[in-house]
């Protein structure tokens, strides 16, 4: 970008590490390039007061805002590199298809827009399959076995009621340490629940913090100042945000092996540990696994947590294969058509994973959704707000009826948590 050669599109899939690495890259080099976020459907305003800015030399953006940014038809110029950082999430059940899809459409779209020749790169520590999903990305494979902290594991055994004491004793053993470059040692503590967060958080001696989803942005932004001021000893946080957790941890804590009520995938689990220990940080990590014997979350959990332990332990990474059921396919298909029109089927067969294209058309037509191979009102409304077939049936429905908008919303707000 700074040579001519086109501006660099950073793309994440949460808008928690989003803004993170937003305020990275300005803090490293907004002295010599313009950087912008885009992290939704809306316009976004950054700290300075500025919206988004499709012409910005470096712009950070989920996964989402950059494919609404495509969805809409926005131009976002001249693009000279590509980075998808947690590839992995291709094997997501429900983000893997978004993310096969924005790639595609991404790739379309340096076609058609002089930037045919962008440097694609795809980053992930956590692909059972690396040389299979290189070659049906077209990408050169490049591994880096060695860590560069590295990492020790401890597996102790405790029940509920002993969990926090050692937790406790974890983090003042971690914080009254400093390491050679000078940094207190402070401590991630992942566990299942929100309420969990807040329950260890109010037990550990040393000062600590809930932070999860549940939160306000100005809630999280104050903890993730204090923690990288080491004005904290300990964040608690949920498992389902460790993807967007990026404090400078040198240590972190497994309260607990489960997502909500299932147990913790290798992938989930490495992509946890690997938190412990940063280079510019820490001379090494710790990890430390609480794990209660024949204890379970839930009872539709066959397995129980020490039996658990030893699976991610052992640590057989799963590959990363993307999985089209029938409301996935005609989604991507419907967004492939109102980016491309009649060349969404070379989209659709660039996908990695094996999208039934004529399924998907028969549903398009049948719903309404595309006109020939054209997307209809209704269908453009569909694809711009990422609507599933059966949600935006479900808001026809209630819109039809007259019923009040938040209803229509908590109806399907439930719908998910059923789900």
């Amino acid at each position: 970008m700074l040579d001519g050669g086109g501006k660099m599109l950073f793309l994440v899939p949460l808008v928690a590490l989003a803004n993170q690495k937003y305020q990275s890259f300005r803090e490293r080099y907004g002295d010599m390039v313009d950087v912008s976020l885009r992290v939704g459907a809306s316009r976004i305003n950054d700290d300075d007061g500025q919206r988004f800015d499709p012409g910005a030399d470096v712009i950070v953006g989920t996964y989402e805002g950059i494919d609404h940014a495509l969805r809409v038809g926005k131009d976002l110029g001249d693009v000279g590199t590509v980075v998808i950082d947690e590839v992995h999430t291709l094997g997501e059940d429900e983000r893997g298809h978004r993310l096969d899809g924005l790639i595609s459409r991404l790739k379309h779209y340096c076609e058609t827009h002089d930037s045919d020749d962008a440097q694609w790169i795809y980053l992930s520590a956590t692909v059972g399959n690396p040389r299979h999903l290189a070659a049906a990305l077209e990408a050169n494979l490049v591994e880096f076995e060695e860590r560069p902290v590295p990492i020790e594991r401890h597996l102790t055994f405790a029940d509920g009621q002993e969990k926090v004491d050692v937790e406790n004793k974890l983090v003042r053993r971690e914080f009254d340490r400093k390491s050679s470059k000078g940094y207190r040692g402070q401590t991630i503590i992942f566990t299942n629940s929100r309420r969990r967060c807040h329950e260890i958080s109010r037990r550990l001696e040393y000062s600590s913090a809930p932070y999860h989803a549940g939160l306000d942005h100005k809630r999280r932004k104050k903890v993730e100042g204090m923690f990288a001021d080491q004005e904290l000893a300990a964040v608690v946080t949920t498992a389902a945000l460790a993807a967007g957790v990026d404090f400078p941890a040198s240590q972190v804590a497994f309260d607990s092996l489960a997502m909500g009520i299932e147990w913790l995938t290798v992938q989930e689990f490495s992509q946890m540990l690997g938190r412990a220990g940063r280079p510019d940080y820490h001379d090494s990590g710790r990890v430390y696994l609480l794990v209660e014997p024949d204890g379970t979350y839930h009872n539709s959990q066959e397995m129980t947590e020490d039996e658990v332990a030893f699976k991610l332990l052992k640590g057989e990474m799963e590959p990363v294969i993307t999985r089209y059921d029938g409301a996935a396919a005609v989604e991507e298909t419907l967004a492939n058509i109102t980016v491309a029109g009649r060349e969404a089927k070379r989209l659709n067969d660039r996908m990695i994973g094996e999208v039934p294209t004529k399924h998907a058309l028969g549903k398009l037509i049948e719903y309404g959704f595309i006109d020939g191979l054209e997307p209809t009102s209704l269908g453009r409304a569909v694809t711009r707000h990422f609507l599933a077939p059966d949600e935006a049936f479900l808001l026809l429905d209630g819109i039809r009826k007259g019923r009040d908008p938040y209803d229509i919303v908590a109806d399907l707000e439930l719908r998910d948590e059923e789900q």
